[in-house]
């Protein structure tokens, strides 16, 4: 191959550079889909704020924009109609002042009408109308807010649901007591939208995902409830309301919003607003400020964040500048799982090149993550054991996004650190150590190959200041082990939760097992390795799209190439010892093609996950430094004349 490696990487590199922040961290724009922006445009307007004709025309133009060529709105791009999104979007156009008669509104009404109406938008779309008294709240799932007053064992617990939900939830159930009315000063309505008068709407009908005895048994529950909630106890019901406000007050994070999170965020501060808080009151105006920072504000358009991702950017920008050879870092905090893992892989790699003394936060993140190990071998991203599955089949869980159980890809982060971190603790002669430093392969280390198809098993971790075995550590790493064969799927590949989709698990898990000592002969890795060979596009890049998590899914499917999945492609071959495979270096050609005149990766296309099916995510750092990072290791490892990667990741 007759590349010029070092000029594309020093150029993505010092075009990466020059996006860190003062302090040291990084932070990309993080893009969803139409709702979120659409849902920012109707907050305002259900508070009744003064229009800033501005920016609701930046947002517009954003809206517009991304309008699918089926007159609808996607989950993500080129992605197919989705109704809720769809609802949404037209709803906040009209609301910003887009005539219904316009071509877009008339190809979005007629795109809704032809898929059987807005009575077909999910239960947070609903609660949305319910909201605008568009339709009435018997079309919406009770949801007392008495659960708040529920005991831990009681089969409905807060502590049965993930983060999110819980962030969701809280503030909607006090809103769902309340049942207020947007102002709406425009009066505002899209009831055009249903092909049933909207004020007949009756309950959600059962989702996808859900099971027929499990929903119907629910439905009786909420038909039940619908009907005793208004003989409710007065006093229980305050009481329950002062324990949901309390619960949120405890969680406002400041500026940086109720779980971090926009749905959140906006739910509190309609909760306040419902509640007669005035718009002036500490609580409810620092509710409002952290909406407000989510806004992505361009010359010609403007969208909303759902979220910010700091810590997740600064840990990979991290691990991409320190394969590249440029060692800058500020010192991160630990969000969730899957963070913690990747800044504590940083840090540990980061040590190791006498650039600071993290022993410390490494051991305590270790030991954090060995206890957050579900019993199952896995890892979910934010809690341990949320497996409580017939949740998901309540009314509301329609979206089949309540829990946060044990995955693939979390699992696999956490080997991967827990096996980093053994690995770095065994001693290395001198031209091992500067091998390593240097992103090298081959196994500097780590002891030498094992036998095919099995791992050693795992040496303990370190403790703060001397090597120590761990019986529970080797457990740990035993349990995630096998974890992870057990999830293997028939074709090779690996479920990806958190990043589209089996590309991004398949590279999870073959960087956590090469880590783990497993050779490049294993049955796991070999079949990984074939599957993702097979699945290159003939342009030499990796591409998949959101349709990957259907619950019919059969395989693989075609999806043009990007190129943060065409890196995570290349760096799990390489994780794998395939760096000589003839798909590796039609890879590496593919990127540096690709490459554009700033240094970076032009990718409009989706490439992360947030909930399956429903909600997906653009993390616009992944085509900044994914790439950068596997170019720079194409390069370290021909330049050591190494098979094996040295690292976690």
């Amino acid at each position: 191959m007759t590349l010029n490696l070092d000029s594309h990487i020093d150029s993505a590199t010092q075009a990466l550079l020059a996006q860190q922040h003062a302090d040291g961290h990084f932070l990309f724009e993080l893009e969803a889909d139409a709702t979120i922006p659409a849902e920012y445009v109707l907050l305002r307007h259900y508070l009744g704020e003064p229009v800033d004709a501005a920016l609701e025309s930046g947002i517009a133009a954003y809206l517009r924009r991304i309008q699918g060529a089926h007159g609808g709105w996607p989950l993500f791009c080129d992605g197919a109609f989705d109704m809720s999104a769809t609802v949404k979007a037209y709803f906040a156009l009209k609301m910003i002042g887009d005539s219904p008669q316009a071509e877009h509104m008339r190809r979005a009404r007629d795109a809704v009408r032809l898929r059987g109406g807005a009575e077909r938008s999910n239960v947070f779309t609903r609660c949305l109308l319910a909201l605008y008294g568009i339709i009435p709240w018997r079309a919406v799932p009770v949801m007392p807010v008495e659960i708040m007053l529920l005991p831990k064992w009681f089969p409905f617990h807060l502590d049965k649901i993930s983060y999110w939900s819980r962030t969701v939830i809280v503030p909607l159930l006090a809103l769902m007591a309340k049942k207020p009315c947007a102002r709406n000063p425009k009066g505002i309505s899209i009831t055009e939208l249903f092909l049933e008068p909207p004020q007949q709407l009756g309950p959600a009908p059962r989702a996808p995902h859900q099971k027929a005895s499990w929903f119907w048994f629910f439905r009786v529950v909420d038909d039940v409830l619908r009907a005793a909630e208004p003989w409710f106890p007065k006093s229980m019901r305050q009481r329950a309301i002062d324990r949901a406000v309390g619960w949120v007050e405890e969680r406002l994070n400041g500026e940086d919003g109720l779980g971090a999170i926009f749905p959140a965020m906006a739910n509190g501060v309609m909760m306040f607003d419902a509640l007669g808080v005035p718009a002036d009151d500490p609580r409810r105006a620092i509710a409002r400020k952290s909406v407000d920072k989510l806004l992505a504000v361009h010359d010609d358009e403007t969208y909303c964040q759902p979220c910010v991702s700091p810590i997740w950017d600064t840990g990979l920008a991290c691990h991409a500048l320190i394969e590249a050879g440029a060692f800058q870092y500020a010192n991160p905090h630990y969000p969730d799982v899957d963070d913690t893992a990747v800044v504590a892989m940083a840090l540990d790699r980061m040590q190791g090149l006498g650039q600071g003394d993290y022993r410390a936060a490494i051991d305590r993140a270790r030991e954090w993550i060995v206890g957050m190990q579900s019993v199952n071998g896995g890892w979910g991203a934010f809690d341990a054991d949320n497996e409580y599955y017939y949740l998901n089949n309540i009314p509301f869980a329609d979206h089949g996004a309540l829990l946060d159980p044990p995955t693939e890809d979390v699992g696999a982060r956490c080997l991967s650190m827990l096996a980093q971190l053994r690995n770095n603790f065994l001693p290395r002669t001198a031209g091992e150590e500067d091998h390593a430093q240097h992103g090298g392969g081959g196994s500097p280390n780590k002891p030498p190959p094992p036998p095919a198809g099995r791992s050693p098993s795992p040496v303990s971790l370190r403790s703060t200041g001397e090597d120590v075995r761990s019986a529970t550590d080797d457990a740990a790493a035993e349990r995630a082990i096998a974890y992870l064969r057990r999830t293997q799927r028939p074709d090779g590949s690996w479920f990806g939760r958190w990043g589209m989709n089996y590309i991004y698990g398949t590279w999870s898990v073959l960087s956590a097992l090469n880590a783990a000592g497993f050779a490049p002969d294993a049955p796991e890795m070999g079949k990984a390795v074939e599957w993702l060979a097979a699945i290159q596009n003939p342009d030499g890049g990796w591409g998949e799209d959101g349709s990957s998590y259907k619950l019919d899914y059969h395989g693989y499917e075609p999806a043009p190439s990007t190129a943060s999945q065409t890196a995570w492609a290349l760096l799990g071959l390489m994780a794998a010892g395939a760096i000589d495979h003839p798909a590796v270096a039609c890879g590496i050609k593919y990127l540096a093609e690709n490459q554009a005149a700033d240094g970076f990766w032009n990718e409009p296309r989706y490439t992360a996950t947030g909930f399956p099916r429903v909600f997906y995510l653009r993390y616009h750092g992944y085509a900044k430094y994914f790439p950068l990072w596997a170019l720079a290791r194409y390069r370290n490892l021909r330049r050591g004349n190494a098979q094996r990667v040295a690292w976690g990741m």
